[in-house]
């Protein structure tokens, strides 16, 4: 078994020499057993608490390094107008402690998150659409867990001990994390 106890940041492909492809529910693991894309025995121990981003590299005790992948999964991608439109759906979202992925490719603008019939509703409500299908969800990271040059930043930050428990509700008078 590779044993993979460092984070490397974003690496080029041509640094690694085999891929890890996880879902986002395992990407959040620091100690996960898995088998590499190559069909490698991994066993990932690494510091808790930061996200596998997809791209980044693990350097294992032996040298070797593998890159993260992120899996392609069930996502829904919501779009809207830019703008205050944009960023009103972003903040009701992020405001329901899930996790969301903000991006920009030919469409547009969007923001994207695992399915979940009460986000869908809320943002059809807001006049997204909503596009159901499968993509790799690489969400943003929190502003407290961003790395240095992690150029990402997350439309909802938490505190210390305010969870990410799947919990759906509004906060009233709004709040700074």
């Amino acid at each position: 078994m590779l044993m993979l106890i460092e984070r490397l940041g974003p690496i080029e492909a041509n640094r690694a020499t085999d891929t890890l492809t996880l879902p986002y529910e395992r990407r959040v693991l620091g100690r996960l057993k898995a088998t590499s894309d190559a069909g490698l025995s991994l066993g990932l121990f690494l510091d808790r608490g930061p996200v596998l981003r997809d791209g980044e590299g693990l350097r294992a005790e032996s040298g070797e390094v593998v890159r993260v992948k992120a899996a392609v999964e069930p996502v829904v991608t919501a779009r809207i107008a830019a703008g205050l439109p944009l960023a009103r759906l972003a903040y009701h979202l992020g405001n329901r402690h899930v996790q969301l992925a903000l991006g920009e490719d030919l469409q547009g603008s969007y923001v994207r998150f695992p399915p979940d019939h009460v986000l869908e509703a809320l943002a059809e409500r807001l006049g997204a659409s909503l596009e159901r299908h499968e993509a790799p969800f690489d969400p943003e990271s929190g502003a407290y867990q961003a790395q240095e040059g992690d150029a990402r930043s997350n439309a909802h930050a938490h505190a210390p001990g305010h969870s990410h428990d799947d919990h759906h509700h509004d906060h009233a008078p709004p709040h700074a994390h």
